[in-house]
C-alpha cells in the first residue's frame, strides 16, 4: 500500500500534539505558543492521516528561519526520513510562493536534521556548536 502523504498547515490541536513531541524528544521543555509564528506558517506533514513531523517558519522581507522541526516519536515506518526530508522541501516551497523568501536558515542541532539539510542543498557551517544551515531559494 503506498503511503498518502499531507502537507498542510495548523489546524485545532496541533500545537498540543507538538508539545507531547517536544515534551519526549527535548526532556519536557516546550515552546510557548506566543513565540511561534502564526498558524498559516505552522506546517505538519501525515502519512495515512497520521501526523508525522512538523516545522515552523518565520518570515522578515526575504528572509526565511526554520525552527522547531520536531517528529513524533511514535511513527517509525521506513519512510520517516523521506517524510522528514518532504516536510523540509514543502516548507521551502511555501516560503517561496507565499512570502517570497529568497534566503531561509536554520540552527540544527540534531545530526540526522543536519544530514536532511545537506542532502537537501543547504549550506551547513559546521564551526558553531549548533550547526547554522542555510539555503538560498
Amino acid at each position: 500500500m503506498k503511503n498518502e502523504v499531507t502537507f498542510r498547515t495548523f489546524k485545532e490541536g496541533d500545537y498540543e500534539m507538538c508539545c507531547e513531541w517536544w515534551k519526549w524528544w527535548w526532556d519536557g521543555e516546550i515552546q510557548r505558543r506566543q513565540f511561534l509564528p502564526i498558524d498559516t506558517r505552522c506546517f505538519v506533514i501525515e502519512s495515512n492521516n497520521t501526523p508525522v513531523a512538523a516545522g515552523f517558519l518565520f518570515v522578515d522581507g526575504n528572509m526565511g528561519y526554520l525552527t522547531y522541526v520536531v517528529s513524533n516519536p511514535e511513527y517509525r515506518e521506513a519512510d520517516r526520513r523521506q517524510i522528514l526530508e518532504q516536510l523540509v522541501n514543502c516548507i521551502e516551497k511555501e516560503a517561496k510562493e507565499q512570502w517570497g523568501v529568497e534566503f531561509i536558515l536554520t540552527v540544527c542541532g540534531n545530526i540526522h536534521m543536519e544530514n536532511i539539510h545537506n542532502k537537501l542543498g543547504w549550506y551547513v557551517d559546521k564551526t558553531a556548536p549548533a550547526y547554522e544551515t542555510i539555503k538560498y531559494l
